[in-house]
């Protein structure tokens, strides 16, 4: 059910086409040609997400404001399974009639049945977020090679295989170029890395529906230790 919610006196309908408008002058002076249709979704889009913000609490606001490095890469995320849902909306089944409606967009979620076999089968970019190696963090982060590799030793970072010799490390778990804290303790728990990342980046019912991840980065070890322990129980 869409509903069309009041934002600051004005409904989300109105709201889009403002959106819409503004999009419109940014791009008005460039080469870039971009049709009324990707317009209007954009417009669409942000309404519904501001309208969805307003819902929030204070807290969850805060946090949100915190992610600001990686708002890009979740803001992708949310817009390739929003064209992935539309899409499968358009397919037509077996007989040739149009598919049903594709169940609400939800974003993956481990569970107990999550196997290894299956993470490896997944394109590491589409659920890991941004990742990087040695060279990126000694240049960028200024993370020594030596630094690195004691922490890997020490699994006090998580590195993803990525090829048959090569390691990525996932950057969202670096605050101020350290790993955030408790990622020893959660790889304790959960000792294969990919899985391991995996339950930490998505939303999780033991901790009201935050990642793990997130709560890291501001230091509630203790929370996700003890939601890693039980999730570990399960598999």
């Amino acid at each position: 059910m869409n509903v069309d919610i009041q934002l600051q006196g004005m409904t989300t309908g109105r709201y889009a086409e403002i959106i819409s408008i503004e999009i419109r002058k940014v791009f008005s002076g460039d080469d870039v040609r971009i049709c009324d249709g990707l317009i209007s979704a954009a417009g669409k889009l942000a309404a519904e997400v501001s309208a969805a913000l307003t819902c929030l609490s204070p807290s969850d606001l805060r946090a949100i404001g915190d992610m600001r490095s990686e708002m890009a890469e979740l803001a992708a995320q949310f817009v390739r399974a929003v064209a992935s849902e539309a899409s499968g909306q358009c397919l037509p089944d077996a007989a040739g009639a149009p598919a049903g409606k594709p169940e609400a967009l939800t974003f993956l979620s481990p569970g107990p049945g999550e196997h290894r076999g299956d993470l490896e089968s997944m394109v590491l970019e589409d659920w890991a977020g941004r990742v990087a190696g040695a060279t990126y963090l000694h240049e960028k982060m200024r993370i020594p090679r030596s630094t690195l590799h004691r922490w890997y030793r020490r699994k006090e970072v998580v590195a993803l295989r990525k090829g048959p010799q090569r390691h990525v490390f996932p950057l969202a778990q670096f605050v101020d170029g350290r790993p955030a804290s408790g990622i020893r303790e959660v790889l304790n728990h959960i000792e294969y890395p990919r899985l391991a990342w995996f339950w930490l980046v998505q939303p999780s019912s033991l901790l009201e529906g935050r990642a793990p991840i997130q709560l890291l980065r501001q230091d509630m070890v203790s929370d996700v230790v003890s939601a890693a322990r039980d999730y570990s129980k399960s598999l």
